[in-house]
């Protein structure tokens, strides 16, 4: 279990990077303000989902392997500045119209909502650091959830049911 002063920081950390403007809070606006409160929701379900895939790779050792293997770390890092640039480019391409500018567009599928939710936080570079810096310094390597995680990842597929 993590000790209240720990989680205390954690949270305020938390925080700080989820109230700064960004990719994840421009688009779960966008998506509210033209297609509802519903559609919001939706969005805003799949930028945690990808926010939990930060979490579950860190506690499962992803720093370790970006430590490790720099390419890893390299090859994300820049899926998600293309990303960015692409998002970007929609915005500024010539005969491009201004993201703030309203105008009716077809409504979005669920499914599209959610996946364009989660690519945006899983794609955003300031999301990945966070997590894959800060998030370590709270899990020490003998706590319940790395265990797990690494029961999860043997060759025993029974081995992630166990209770550490």
């Amino acid at each position: 279990m993590i000790p209240l002063t720990e989680l205390l920081v954690f949270a305020g950390a938390a925080l700080v990077v989820l109230i700064t403007p960004g990719p994840n809070m421009i688009y779960l606006i966008s998506r509210s303000i033209c297609q509802g409160k519903v559609a919001g929701v939706i969005s805003l379900l799949g930028v945690m989902a990808g926010l939990l895939i930060y979490v579950f790779a860190t506690t499962a050792g992803l720093t370790a392997l970006f430590v490790a293997v720099p390419v890893a770390y390299e090859t994300l890092r820049w899926a998600g500045a293309v990303y960015l640039g692409w998002l970007a480019w929609q915005a500024v391409k010539p005969g491009a119209r201004s993201p703030f500018e309203p105008k009716n567009l077809p409504p979005d599928s669920p499914r599209k909502l959610f996946l364009m939710g989660f690519l945006t936080c899983f794609l955003n570079p300031k999301v990945g650091v966070f997590y894959l810096s800060l998030l370590p310094q709270f899990n020490p390597p003998q706590s319940e959830v790395q265990s797990s995680c690494k029961a999860c990842y043997s060759d025993d597929p029974r081995s992630c049911y166990r209770l550490p």
